[in-house]
């Protein structure tokens, strides 16, 4: 390490000890030997000086008011971010961490936390610092010989020790499998180690007196190699013992030794001078030079007798491999990324130049991580994870995704606003089409204009410019806003005109749409301005209940049955006057047998009204003196009037309020035509309220005599919904 390097870990180290000399993490371990340790571990996987500097100052952040410019300016942008990014991780992961289910990590909560992993792996200094934090911590536990939360350890099981086996690096995968092990199942833990406790003695000697003589039979042939004896895992003797449910005594690499030397063809040159000298098991052997693993991971595997030297014919695992990929197993990405001995390509292809291809080597690694453990349903539900992709901005961030998604998917992905002005893209640095489907790992650029709206091609599923139901939401929406604003608009102009008219332009509009039946004005307009309410019923609203409507503001169901005759009589008689002129008000619409009043108006003979009518009530006692007595003449009560000798009919009003519903109207003028009323005119009204939507109708009806319509709104209000029906 150079001086400027470790000088930007001292000062890290003392920086932070200012701020964090006193403070103790949640463990209970003292924050400033935490990240000493973290940091030593961290040094082992990456050679960074700014990663080592991170881990001093990555709990010093909540002690800061703005973190990332007090970092920036003393340590330099890119540790700032690291140590920034990794401390968002931990708080994230700590409140997804809240959700338990009997002790253990709730599933849901161990796939969210995979996922920011995920997502936070754009900096894969971010994903070491975290393995390295969580392997000091369970170490803590251990050398305090107290108990960690158990869904830390599963979730260090589930989550951690996964991603570092998918990263390569053995070195802390298998320390945290045995850590988290000890904690969840320590009675388990314990009866393997005291199996591999009593024969430790035995064994070592056995198995130093195997390493001497491999070592010498290889440098006799002038094979340059270290030898080393490896000690085998606790969890994974564990695991091979439940995955192929063996007895302990049937795991064949308890006794391990590991042979390094310099080149692919020693590899095999060891292995066939180690299958000459002892009984191999064929059964046993694993070639992963020429077929490596997932990870990257390159070795030879092989199972041997033990049969020289009192070796008892027990068999003893032999992993052969270069030094490189011994590195590698142990570091995994990050030896690679740290030697640049590996080449253009790396390790397994795995590309080695260039800080953005070492961004784009990582995403692809943690994708892998991400299919091997989506594909195992027994640690995992991941139902929410099947059919996606991850893809990367310019500046290397992930976006999650749907199998299947387009450019425009990834735009609105981003921000609504970006999708809107979508109008082009480039992958990879291609120009494509926008209906192109995106794969994981490549890199889009969104092309925008300044302003603009979507297409509503994108919303046409055969056309496949979306995938995304989040996506094709928004596009609705934008369209829908914009499609309310016109017809507001048009709404608020009728409303505005039909007020004109009315001579009520006074009136707040926000109380008109309230008596209405409408929450908001604008409501009242949207549904104006979609021809959803009529103008006529905020025209009767606004006007007086004494104005009269007019004949051709009814709707005509049929022609009035009694043809007007201008020398036909009213059947009205005012009493002791003789041949002068009678009309029937329409206000009240008066007709046998009511109980009738005259009134003489100015140029239009008597008015007739009904002696109940509010309106004759309020004139007579204005002008008592125009007030005279008037009565239904003889014809009407049976003696014909016409001179076809058919008895006079009179229109009569009969109002009906009922819950608004299909076949409603229909319903109630079948009751008239059973009764053989006949109808001349309807007029109805919905209006919109609380309890839902109203409907006020005004049926006009055509009787001789208006006793017979008690039976007949009897009968109407019997009608389903109807909830009042009277004469008006």
């Amino acid at each position: 390490m150079t001086t400027e390097l470790a000088n930007l870990t001292s000062r890290a180290r003392d920086f932070a000890a200012v701020l964090i000399s006193d403070v103790r993490l949640a463990s209970g371990e003292a924050a400033l030997d935490h990240a000493a340790a973290v940091a030593a571990i961290a040094a082992q996987l990456d050679s960074s000086d700014e990663l080592q500097a991170a881990c001093y100052l990555l709990y010093a952040v909540d002690h800061l008011n703005k973190p990332l410019e007090v970092l920036t300016k003393n340590f330099g942008e890119s540790v700032a971010r690291l140590t920034v990014e990794t401390r968002q991780l931990i708080e994230l992961q700590d409140r997804s961490r809240n959700t338990k289910d009997d002790g253990v990590l709730a599933k849901s909560q161990t796939e969210n936390i995979r996922k920011m992993l995920l997502a936070f792996g754009r900096d894969l200094r971010v994903v070491l610092l975290r393995l390295a934090s969580r392997l000091q911590t369970l170490r803590f536990y251990a050398a305090a010989k107290t108990t960690p939360p158990l869904d830390l350890a599963r979730e260090t099981l589930d989550v951690f020790a996964p991603l570092a086996n998918r990263l390569g690096i053995g070195q802390i995968k298998w320390e945290l499998e045995d850590l988290s092990f000890r904690f969840l199942e320590p009675q388990t833990y314990k009866h393997i180690a005291a199996l591999l406790e009593e024969k430790r003695g035995d064994r070592i000697v056995k198995t130093e007196a195997l390493r001497a003589q491999l070592a010498a039979d290889l440098q006799a042939q002038k094979i340059k190699c270290t030898v080393d004896a490896r000690p085998k895992h606790i969890y994974s003797i564990v695991k091979k013992m439940r995955g192929k449910n063996l007895p302990f005594e049937r795991v064949f690499d308890v006794r391990a030794m590991r042979v390094l030397v310099d080149s692919v063809n020693d590899c095999y040159a060891a292995l066939a001078l180690i299958h000459t000298r002892f009984s191999p098991m064929t059964e046993e052997y694993d070639d992963y030079i020429a077929k490596p693993k997932s990870n990257g991971y390159q070795s030879l595997h092989t199972v041997v007798r033990d049969d020289f030297a009192g070796g008892a014919n027990r068999p003893i695992e032999i992993q052969i491999r270069t030094h490189q990929m011994h590195e590698h197993a142990e570091q995994g990405v990050a030896a690679h990324w740290a030697y640049k001995e590996a080449g253009a390509k790396g390790y397994s292809g795995v590309q080695a130049g260039g800080e953005y291809d070492r961004k784009i080597a990582m995403l692809r690694a943690l994708l892998d991580w991400e299919r091997e453990v989506s594909s195992d349903s027994s640690k995992l539900d991941t139902s929410v994870l099947q059919d996606r992709i991850y893809v990367l901005t310019p500046e290397a961030a992930i976006v999650d995704l749907p199998q299947g998604a387009t450019p425009v998917d990834f735009a609105y992905q981003l921000h609504s606003s970006l999708g809107h002005r979508c109008r082009g893209a480039t992958v990879d640095g291609v120009l494509v089409p926008l209906h192109t489907k995106l794969q994981s790992g490549q890199t889009v650029a969104i092309h925008s204009v300044k302003e603009g709206g979507p297409s509503r091609d994108w919303l046409n599923l055969e056309l496949g410019f979306m995938a995304s139901a989040r996506g094709r939401a928004k596009v609705r929406a934008w369209f829908n806003a914009q499609d309310a604003e016109q017809t507001i608009a048009r709404g608020r102009e009728l409303v505005e005109k039909c007020l004109q008219r009315e001579g009520k332009t006074a009136i707040k509009l926000d109380d008109l749409a309230v008596q209405l039946g409408f929450k908001t004005a604008d409501n009242l307009f949207e549904s104006v301005g979609k021809d959803e309410f009529s103008l006529r019923t905020i025209e009767v609203h606004l006007r007086p209940a004494t104005e009269l409507l007019e004949p051709d503001e009814f709707l005509i169901y049929k022609k009035s049955k009694a043809k007007k005759n201008a020398n036909e009589k009213s059947g009205v008689l005012v009493v002791g006057v003789d041949s002068l002129m009678t009309t029937l008000s329409k206000c009240c619409k008066p007709a046998p047998p009511d109980a009738i009043g005259g009134f003489v108006t100015r140029g239009k003979g008597v008015s007739i009204h009904r002696t109940d009518c509010s309106n004759f009530v309020q004139i007579a006692a204005r002008s008592s003196d125009r007030v005279i007595d008037v009565s239904w003449g003889h014809s009407v009560l049976g003696k014909p009037l016409s001179s076809k000798g058919s008895q006079p009919v009179y229109p009569v009003d009969v109002s009906v309020q009922a819950a608004d519903r299909n076949g409603l109207l229909r319903d109630i003028s079948e009751v008239f035509s059973v009764a053989k009323v006949n109808v001349i005119g309807v007029q109805t009204q919905s209006v919109k309220g609380s309890e839902g939507s109203i409907a006020w109708m005004t049926f006009t009806v055509e009787v001789a005599d208006t006793s017979k319509l008690t039976s007949v709104m009897a009968t109407i209000r019997k009608v389903s919904g109807v909830r009042s029906c009277r004469r008006r």
